[in-house]
Order: C-alpha cells, then sequence, then structure tokens
C-alpha cells in the first residue's frame, strides 16, 4: 500500500462539550477502519498502545507523513491510500494534517480524534524555532533534536523518564533528518484551521494533556468550541504526548468514539 503502513494490532479525566457519541449504544457491526497519522519526528510507535486496543475492532493504517513538505501534499498523499471511509486520529502535526484531510475529503471520514494539537498557524516565534531547528540538522546536529525537545513534549513529572525519552529519541532516529525539514517546512505553511472547524460535522474527540506546554489547554478548547457536538477531554498527569504518558486513558476515550 503506496503512503502507508498497515499494521496488525472510564474515559481519562476532562470535560465535554457534547458528549452524546460517547453513549450512543453498541459497536458497529461492520469494522470501522482508522487511520493513525503522527506527530514530527514521530512513528507508529507514538500509537502502539492505541493500535493495540484499536485492532481488534477494525483495520489500523499508520499514514506515512514523512515524504512531502506541504500538508496538503501529505494529505493527498494519505487519502490516496486511505480505505474509502475512515476514522482520523491525529496527534500535534497529525492534527494540522487532519485539518487539510477533512478540507479536502469531509466525505470520507466518518469520526475525528484530534490530540494535543491547535487549530492556529505557528507564530512568529515559533517559526523562527523551527528554523533554528533545520539550521542545527543541516549542521549535523540532528542527533541532539530529541533531547532538546523532550522536556517541552511531556508533563514535568516525566522528564526523568529514561524509557520514554527513548522512545523519542528512537522515533526521531527513524524520521531522520531530511524528513524532519520536510516536515518542519510543512508546518510552517500550514493555513489557518479556525474558520473551517465550524464546517467539520463528524462525531469529534479533542483531547489534551492538562500540562502540554506546545499545545496547552486553552488550544483545545478553542478546537471543541469550534467543532459542533465534539468531546473535550483533558488529562490529568499529562504533556504533550498523551499517547505515550498515558496511553491507558487516550486509548479508551479512543475505543469510545470508534465504537459510537
Amino acid at each position: 500500500m503506496s503512503g502507508s503502513r498497515p499494521l496488525p494490532g472510564q474515559p481519562g479525566p476532562g470535560t465535554a462539550a457534547n458528549e452524546e457519541w460517547a453513549s450512543a449504544g453498541p459497536s458497529p457491526r461492520q469494522p470501522v477502519p482508522v487511520v493513525f497519522v503522527p506527530g514530527l519526528l514521530c512513528t507508529p510507535r507514538l500509537y502502539q498502545d492505541q493500535i493495540e486496543r484499536l485492532w481488534p475492532l477494525g483495520p489500523v493504517t499508520i499514514a506515512d507523513h514523512t515524504r512531502d513538505d506541504s500538508v496538503a501534499s501529505i494529505a493527498r498523499r494519505i487519502l490516496h491510500s486511505a480505505p474509502p471511509r475512515f476514522m482520523l486520529v491525529g496527534l500535534s502535526m497529525g492534527g494540522y494534517i487532519s485539518f487539510e484531510i477533512l478540507r479536502q475529503a469531509p466525505e470520507r471520514v466518518t469520526r475525528l480524534a484530534l490530540l494535543d494539537t491547535t487549530a492556529r498557524p505557528d507564530a512568529p516565534e515559533q517559526a523562527e524555532s523551527r528554523r533554528a531547528l533545520i539550521a542545527l540538522a543541516g549542521s549535523g546536529g540532528f542527533g541532539e533534536i530529541a533531547d532538546r525537545l523532550f522536556a517541552s513534549l511531556v508533563a514535568p513529572q516525566h522528564r526523568d523518564d529514561g524509557p520514554l525519552r527513548q522512545i523519542v529519541r528512537t522515533m526521531a532516529r527513524d524520521v531522520g533528518p531530511e524528513a524532519f525539514v520536510r516536515q518542519q517546512n510543512a508546518i510552517m505553511g500550514r493555513p489557518d484551521s479556525r474558520p473551517t472547524l465550524e464546517q467539520i460535522r463528524c462525531p469529534t474527540l479533542v483531547l489534551v494533556g492538562e500540562q502540554d506546554a506546545l499545545t496547552p489547554p486553552e488550544r483545545a478548547s478553542e478546537i471543541a468550541a469550534g467543532i459542533r457536538g465534539s468531546r473535550l477531554v483533558s488529562v490529568a498527569g499529562c504533556g504533550h504526548l498523551s499517547t505515550l504518558e498515558r496511553p491507558a486513558e487516550v486509548s479508551r476515550a479512543l475505543t469510545e468514539l470508534l465504537q459510537s
């Protein structure tokens, strides 16, 4: 399958803008395909627990977001390889790409999960920071980037978590410097998704770590307020990498969405 890799494979504390879909009866009779879109410098490992939990409910695909340098091109590649209709899950950069997929083919997305992301474009200081990291990668310092970013990616209580740090390092190594530069350029060039939030009509989960420093809870609240009927969940003791920091809570929330 070109452009993607199929893998075998009590909701968390929070508030709900609208929880109708969360208690909408039994699982669907037909399996529901799920497409996961990883974040910046992330691989399928980002979703390991969620893949294992959702795979019995339907086929799971991890999108390839490493080969293009714009969110429009990444979205087109994903749509080319994705099932005809699917539940879409995106964390951080994966959320930016998910917004673009919704703009290009809204009729193909049956359910949407936006994890630790924002609908806003980069502020000037964010773009400046990205350009500095691109320069570091180009000067041979790519191996330092995962460690530089780690403290901002996780909750303070996880900053000394050696196994979690190693997962982040390994994912970054597997993505590599060339793809990292393409991803950063795509992120910097993404459009403002706030004007199109009201056009999203499918059942939607908006989830955020309470201690997410990169896309904080107020950004999640903004998204949830813009998507009619969406459910907002805040996960305690969690930073930006919610699927790795609090995997069980995230998996439960996604399972509820899938079974709605």
